[in-house]
C-alpha cells in the first residue's frame, strides 16, 4: 500500500454521466507518484471499477456493514464491496457517526469486516466545534482510535477530519493540524510499534487545490481525503500533483 495517499470520498454525488471525470483523470494522472482513490456512491462502483482498469487508479467503498451477509435491508458488506471492485472503505466518516449514530464500536466492527476480505479500512476520526472549543480534542482523538481501529496495521489508513472543517471552507492552521498528525504518529506507534510508521495519517476537512500544498507540508501528513474537490478531474488532479510535489 502506498503511504501517500490522495482519496476522493465522492458521498452521495455522481451518476453515471460523472464517470467522464475518472477518464479524464485517468488521462491525465497515468503515473502519479502516490496512491490514488476515489470511493463513488455504491451505485457507481462497479462502474467505475471497469472505467480504471488498468490504470492506477484504484476504487473503494463509503461504508460496509459488519456483517457479510444477511437480513439487513438496504446494506453492503465488505464482501460485495470487493466483488464489486473495490480495494477500500471508508469507515466511521462523521456523517455517518451523526446522522447514523455510529459507535466506535460499531465502526471498529466494520473495520474488522472489511480487513477480514481484503479491503484496507479508511478508518475517520475527528473533534465537533464544541469538543474543539472545550480544548478535548487530543482525549475525543485518543478515544476514537483506541474504540475504532483493529488488531490489523497493515490494511488501515486513518484519517483526521475536523468535524467543524468539513464542507465550510474553514481549516485549522498548519501548526494544529502537525499537533494533530504527530499526537496521532506517536498514538499509535504506542499500540502497533515500529507498524505505525507505515499507516498512512489523511488530513481531511475543506481540502482544495488552493490550500492542498501547504497543509502536504505538514508533519506526519500523508495525503487527503477529499470531498467537494474530488468531484471534478480539474480541481483533484491538482490536489494529486500538490501530494506528488510534496
Amino acid at each position: 500500500m502506498a503511504r501517500r495517499m490522495a482519496v476522493g470520498n465522492w458521498k452521495m454525488n455522481g451518476l453515471v454521466q460523472d464517470l467522464g471525470e475518472i477518464d479524464l483523470l485517468k488521462s491525465e494522472h497515468s503515473a502519479p507518484g502516490c496512491g490514488v482513490l476515489i470511493c463513488p456512491p455504491a451505485t457507481l462502483i462497479a462502474r467505475m471499477a471497469d472505467h480504471v482498469a488498468g490504470s492506477a487508479i484504484m476504487v473503494g467503498g463509503q461504508d460496509c456493514h459488519a456483517a457479510e451477509a444477511g437480513a439487513h435491508t438496504g446494506d453492503i458488506s465488505a464482501l460485495m464491496l470487493r466483488d464489486a471492485g473495490a480495494s477500500h472503505v471508508i469507515l466511521g466518516h462523521s456523517e455517518r457517526r451523526a446522522d447514523h449514530g455510529e459507535d466506535d464500536a460499531t465502526v471498529q466492527a466494520k473495520a474488522r469486516a472489511a480487513q477480514a476480505v481484503g479491503l484496507t479500512a479508511i478508518v475517520c476520526v475527528g473533534e465537533t466545534e464544541a469538543q474543539r472549543d472545550a480544548g478535548e480534542t487530543l482525549d475525543v482523538i485518543s478515544r476514537q482510535l483506541d474504540g475504532s481501529l483493529t488488531d490489523d496495521p497493515a490494511l488501515l489508513i486513518v484519517a483526521y477530519e475536523p468535524v467543524w472543517a468539513i464542507g465550510t471552507g474553514r481549516t485549522p492552521t498548519l501548526e494544529e493540524i502537525a499537533q494533530l498528525h504527530d499526537a496521532m504518529r506517536a498514538h499509535l506507534g504506542d499500540r502497533f510499534g515500529d507498524k505505525a510508521a507505515d499507516i498512512p495519517l489523511l488530513y481531511g476537512g475543506s481540502v482544495k487545490p488552493g490550500n492542498a500544498g501547504e497543509i502536504f507540508a505538514v508533519s506526519n501528513v500523508d495525503g487527503a481525503l477529499v470531498g467537494g474537490a474530488s468531484l471534478k478531474a480539474a480541481d483533484f488532479g491538482q490536489i494529486i500533483a500538490a501530494l506528488d510535489a510534496a
